[in-house]
């Protein structure tokens, strides 16, 4: 592990080092035979999977396959084993109530031995959140890649990607300037499909009963409102700790205008 952080500012250090821990509680989901329930989904899929260029801190899934294969405790227990087989000292939690279950994974020791704490006890923990109810429509692909280790994801395809981040802009309740940053990387690739319209209306119903469904024409607009109302200060603060440089952020009007281009 140290060799990944040598020479690394401290901040930059945290976040390449929680990306190894993240890789291998990937590859030890895909042992225990997750990935065939599971479809990955959020900002650390478009990292790993499309190279979005900022860092991320937790890993998500929507559980789209048979309800008798998930098991998050018994994965949560065999990662633990798996970093524990290779001298690491580690310990997971779950929280399974509600529609989306939580499971920490936390590695004690790993960031003292990198010099990136002084202190030997600080663990640095990785949160692994599965929608159990997720909404209807997506579509899912598999892809392999690799980052540390080989990796074949399931995974939630580009447009159903698009229309998750575009749930989480509309329906976050508070602000999450990587939503905003994550939303101009999507919409300044001109390849990137248009987003899956059956899943996000279909998620946006879940947090919202009486909303009005959105369309090919008016889903920029109702982006575009949302983004204009938001303090940029707020986005900026959220987001800057994560990007791989300060001339990755965007402004307000970067935003708008990607949206406008879409039609909004």
């Amino acid at each position: 592990m140290r060799s990944l952080v040598r020479g690394l500012d401290p901040l930059v250090g945290r976040n390449v080092l929680r990306e190894y821990i993240q890789a291998r509680i990937l590859e030890g989901l895909q042992r225990a035979g997750a990935m065939s329930p599971l479809a990955f989904q959020g900002g650390t899929a478009l990292r790993l999977l499309y190279g979005l260029r900022r860092y991320s801190e937790d890993l998500d899934f929507a559980l789209e396959g048979p309800r008798e294969l998930y098991d998050l405790r018994g994965w949560m227990r065999a990662i633990v084993r798996q970093f524990r087989r290779e001298g690491y000292e580690a310990e997971a939690s779950v929280r399974d109530r509600g529609n989306v279950h939580t499971g920490w994974i936390r590695v004690r020791g790993a960031l003292f031995e990198t010099g990136l704490s002084p202190h030997r006890e600080e663990t640095l923990g990785v949160k692994v959140d599965v929608d159990t109810h997720p909404p209807a429509g997506a579509v899912t692909a598999t892809r392999l890649v690799r980052r540390h280790v080989s990796l074949r994801l399931h995974h939630h395809d580009r447009a159903s990607l698009l229309a998750g981040k575009l749930h989480a802009v509309l329906c976050r309740p508070w602000t999450k300037g990587r939503d905003i940053y994550d939303l101009a990387w999507y919409l300044s690739d001109p390849t990137w499909p248009s987003p899956n319209l059956e899943l996000l209306n279909a998620a946006i119903r879940q947090s919202d009963a009486e909303a009005v469904p959105l369309d090919a024409c008016t889903w920029p607009g109702v982006v575009a409102a949302r983004v204009e109302g938001l303090s940029w200060e707020t986005v900026v603060a959220d987001v800057r700790p994560f990007l791989e440089g300060d001339e990755e952020m965007v402004g307000k009007g970067d935003v708008l205008g990607l949206l406008e281009a879409r039609g909004g």
